[in-house]
């Protein structure tokens, strides 16, 4: 049977957790299908990068580095992924259900005549034949699944499952794969990137997310919010509301219309908990609410709830954080 693949997303270098824990799911199936895994790291210089994969689970490695495909651009990227799956045929491929990950697995499905199955949260081998369980309609239900055609394309949710441990004892292969690529004929250029803030947890990797909603009142109102998450060492969350209201970018927003997340724990605070903001949350493991209104809906989703005002709770529970020493920053 022909390899699984995972292709290794990474940025300037850097190789966010959804990519291991993603290898480790194939590294799974492979093991229990009796085939391989092959990574496929994509860039500009990340070499180096290639025996970190084999330690994580990987058996080969394609190294594909160009000038063009130093920054991720959807038209290069998904080039050169056709090209090699045309000429290798894997029997499916896995990539973490990231904004990158799910723009390529949409497009390979397409270049190959195939189907994607994204956030994929349980995965088995029934039959010879990959089945994903993965969430549909805002994630009220879970559909249970497979794709008929080959290669299965998968997008695997971030934290749904193990990472694995690093085995520096593995050994694997390195294939260099030169690749032509004339960046003219691609509509996109990249011209800069814009920082995130220093030292701040992705969203998509964090075990604790501190979300607000229109309960902070303003701008300033998250200043507090901040304050518990450097103590916690968790990330920024928000509703769609506030950043609609332009109170916090984008970035931060959780939900229907934002991002999905899978923390062990989420703090809402001043969040009414409307359903396009919960159907962010499915993933979580506890939910904590901190609300004045009794009446508002998080507290039917939450497992712990305090009835109060935020300002009250929250800088008193940062402080404690702090008193006992817990505080993380």
């Amino acid at each position: 049977m022909s390899h699984i693949w995972v292709w290794l997303e990474q940025f300037q270098g850097k190789v966010p957790s959804i990519v291991w824990e993603t290898m480790g799911v194939a590294r799974q199936l492979a093991d229990t299908l009796g085939t391989g895994v092959t990574a496929v790291w994509i860039g500009g210089a990340i070499a180096d990068q290639a025996e970190a994969a084999i330690a994580m689970g990987a058996d080969v490695v394609q190294v594909i580095e160009h000038p063009a495909l130093a920054d991720f651009r959807f038209e290069p990227y998904l080039a050169v992924l056709t090209r090699l799956a045309k000429e290798s045929a894997p029997s499916a491929i896995l990539m973490g259900s990231t904004a990158r990950g799910r723009e390529l697995a949409g497009g390979l499905a397409a270049e190959l005549g195939t189907a994607t199955l994204v956030d994929v949260m349980e995965i088995a081998i029934e039959d010879g034949r990959i089945v994903a369980i993965r969430p549909i309609y805002e994630g009220k239900l879970f559909a249970r699944t497979y794709v008929e055609r080959s290669p299965a394309i998968l997008t695997i949710r971030g934290r749904a499952f193990p990472r694995p441990d690093p085995d520096p004892g593995r050994k694997g292969e390195i294939r260099r794969v030169s690749v032509e690529l004339d960046p003219s004929v691609f509509s996109t250029e990249v011209l800069d990137w814009i920082q995130e803030t220093e030292g701040e947890i992705s969203l998509n990797e964090a075990r604790i997310v501190v979300g607000g909603g229109r309960g902070v009142g303003g701008p300033e109102g998250f200043e507090t919010l901040r304050e518990l998450a450097r103590a916690l060492g968790a990330a920024l969350g928000a509703t769609r509301a506030v950043v609609d209201a332009g109170w916090i970018p984008y970035k931060y927003q959780v939900g229907q219309t934002g991002k999905t997340i899978s923390p062990d724990l989420y703090i809402a605070c001043g969040v009414s908990g409307a359903i396009q903001h919960l159907s962010g949350l499915r993933g979580v493991k506890v939910i904590v609410a901190i609300n004045k209104d009794p009446e508002a809906p998080i507290f039917k989703a939450a497992r712990y709830g305090v009835v109060d005002d935020l300002f009250k709770i929250v800088p008193a529970l940062t402080a404690e954080l702090r008193r006992r020493g817990l505080a993380k920053g």
